[in-house]
């Protein structure tokens, strides 16, 4: 019984790997080359995401043996509608089809206790799914990219430079420069969450309700800051006809170095919150003292 049961799991997986390794290699193909869509550009995280949830779901096989067989009505129904998502042929449903199957697979295999057990890979698998969230929420971030124009305006102001901003447009040296929403930093943001809850996981800090939202709190301010930056430069170096330095740190190997500055520091903010911030406030409520 427990050889069939090891065939069966290797066959599933085999299963797996046929039907959607084509799919994942084209993801990474896409994000590496970046010829993917540029709604789904914004999911390449996912090449240090999917690695990862898959290396701490292979840490946690012995634990998943040990949990006993059980099936879920549910994860079945999600099984056919991971399939039925798949052969409809549609990039978007394919995509979707893989944490909804992963999903369907824990609770047909092992119960609520499986789907537990797996949850922060499944997690971390949805997250890098790619899809069209991007394109949706894109409308609502108007405000973002005002207040990213205003203050890039006003720092180049400080340095002496000429420059009008009139909504998400900056006008440097009769030069314009569009703050759109692919330059608004939602594609950093993204990433850098992704990141924090990776690291959140894999140190442990995940367990302090305090330095969890400390830690994406300062993170989703560390993108927003370091995309104000960004833009001053773009539209600096746009503005002085600094085309060549325009392009390395908009397109070449600028914006590479740039992300990776930003993610050196959401590390050094869980270091230093770990090191400064205790992992929860005893506020001990003390009772007035009763008079004799």
């Amino acid at each position: 019984m427990p050889l069939l049961r090891r065939h069966t799991t290797w066959a599933i997986a085999a299963l797996l790997a046929i039907l959607y390794g084509p799919l994942l290699v084209h993801w990474v193909d896409g994000w590496l080359h970046k010829t993917i869509s540029i709604q789904h550009e914004y999911f390449s995280h996912g090449l240090l995401g999917l690695p990862f949830a898959a290396y701490i779901a292979w840490g946690k096989r012995q634990a998943w043996e040990h949990l006993p067989h059980r099936c879920q009505p549910v994860g079945l129904a999600l099984v056919g509608l991971a399939s039925l998502m798949y052969l409809t042929r549609l990039p978007d449903w394919m995509n979707l089809s893989l944490p909804v199957m992963l999903v369907g697979l824990c609770l047909s295999l092992k119960g609520r206790a499986g789907l537990r057990l797996q949850a922060i890979s499944l997690i971390l698998v949805a997250l890098a799914t790619p899809n069209q969230l991007p394109y949706l929420i894109e409308p609502y971030i108007l405000p973002l990219q005002q207040l990213i124009a205003s203050v890039a305006g006003f720092l180049l102001v400080q340095l002496g430079i000429s420059v009008t901003v009139e909504s998400i447009y900056l006008f440097v040296n009769d030069q314009t420069v569009e703050v759109a929403p692919h330059c608004a930093g939602l594609k950093m943001l993204f990433t850098s969450l992704y990141v924090a809850l990776m690291l959140a996981y894999w140190t442990g800090a995940h367990a302090s309700r305090l330095r969890t939202v400390l830690f994406f709190g300062g993170t989703v301010a560390i993108s927003v800051v370091g995309n104000i930056f960004r833009n001053t430069f773009l539209s600096y170096f746009h503005g002085t006809g600094r085309d060549g330095a325009f392009e390395w740190l908009h397109e070449s190997w600028g914006g590479d170095l740039y992300s990776a500055l930003m993610l050196l520091t959401i590390i050094l903010l869980l270091r230093l919150i770990q090191e400064r911030v205790p992992a929860s406030l005893n506020l001990a409520v003390q009772s007035p003292s009763s008079s004799v």
